[in-house]
């Protein structure tokens, strides 16, 4: 994996990272700040761009590319869609990372550390960077939770059909075993011989 620092053209307007809907809580100025303490990651398939267990403050944004989420080795999501954050939980919680975020194609990140921004933001002086930063952590949560949501409604439904269907194959009586047939004796009569003239 390499790493280089974001060229961030302050001129361009507007940033063509103003498309991530996550990043709508800055106003320009704020985003410049993000960006102008930002790095790119240019993975290769198999790169760890975050591992379970480390302690990271780092909030990334997938540029290109797709990724995988890992708990314990085990794949338990992707993440396929250009502009989705994913590591924001560092900026509110700084216990070990819950899971591996492994590069399954080439793929570029903008990673964004949270710790530099507070270095040159501090919450005492300027409280509206803070709040901008914090709502844009609540909108990514909100986002997560209504996709958890629907997905949890989705496997309740197929539980509850599965469920029905077992309970109805349960109820119908097995059908008894047929008896075999017996043969049937055919009774023919006895011919009578034929009368001579």
């Amino acid at each position: 994996m390499k790493e280089f620092a974001y060229i961030h053209d302050e001129k361009q307007s507007p940033s063509p990272l103003r498309a991530v809907p996550a990043l709508a809580s800055f106003t320009d100025d704020q985003l410049d700040d993000v960006l102008n303490s930002s790095s790119l990651l240019q993975c290769e398939p198999g790169d760890h761009i975050i591992q379970e267990g480390s302690i990271d403050s780092r909030i990334y944004v997938l540029l290109s590319g797709e990724l995988e989420v890992k708990v314990g080795g085990k794949k338990v999501a992707a993440i396929t869609r250009i502009g989705e954050v994913f590591g924001e939980l560092a900026l509110v919680n700084q216990d070990k990372r819950l899971a591996s975020v492994i590069a399954s194609t080439k793929a570029v990140c903008l990673a964004v550390d949270q710790k530099f921004l507070q270095d040159i933001h501090p919450r005492e002086q300027d409280p509206d960077f803070h709040a901008a930063l914090y709502e844009f952590v609540a909108r990514l949560v909100v986002r997560k939770l209504e996709a958890t949501s629907r997905r949890l409604a989705e496997v309740e439904k197929e539980l509850r059909l599965l469920r029905e269907s077992h309970a109805q194959a349960e109820a119908k009586p097995a059908a008894s075993p047929s008896k075999p047939k017996r043969p049937v004796k055919r009774v023919t009569a006895a011919r009578k011989p034929a009368r001579s003239r």
